[in-house]
């Protein structure tokens, strides 16, 4: 089973590309990590969200800072660059996206009206 849960702070504002098929972001979640000793208390994990879902946290959630809880997979994918040398990444593909903040500590960006609040339910 690969099923991935978390909620973690964004870590800078996304932008959304478009590719032929459907509309694209990613975007870095830090999440906490109380194990770490190295002073930093976060990992920072890469995330990926596709077609309505990246829509959903542009217009939302886009904001540096909010907390964002995200459920996904895992999934590892390598590449080879154009000097040959091989990359890899590790990236949550993401599912669903929710709300972890109070909307009194997050920008203007998430101010909904009544009607879109009503309908994301």
């Amino acid at each position: 089973m690969n099923v991935w849960n978390g909620i973690g702070r964004v870590v800078k504002e996304a932008e959304i590309r478009e590719t032929a098929n459907t509309k694209l972001i990613n975007f870095t979640l830090a999440v906490d990590n109380p194990f770490k000793k190295d002073g930093n208390k976060a990992d920072f994990l890469n995330c990926v969200a596709f077609g309505k879902t990246a829509e959903f946290f542009d217009k939302y959630l886009n904001v540096k800072g909010l907390r964002v809880g995200v459920t996904g997979s895992i999934q590892t994918r390598t590449w080879e660059d154009k000097e040959g040398k091989k990359h890899n990444a590790v990236e949550i593909m993401v599912n669903n996206l929710y709300f972890a903040d109070a909307k009194a500590n997050t920008s203007p960006k998430y101010e909904t009206s009544s009607e879109e609040e009503f309908s994301l339910l």
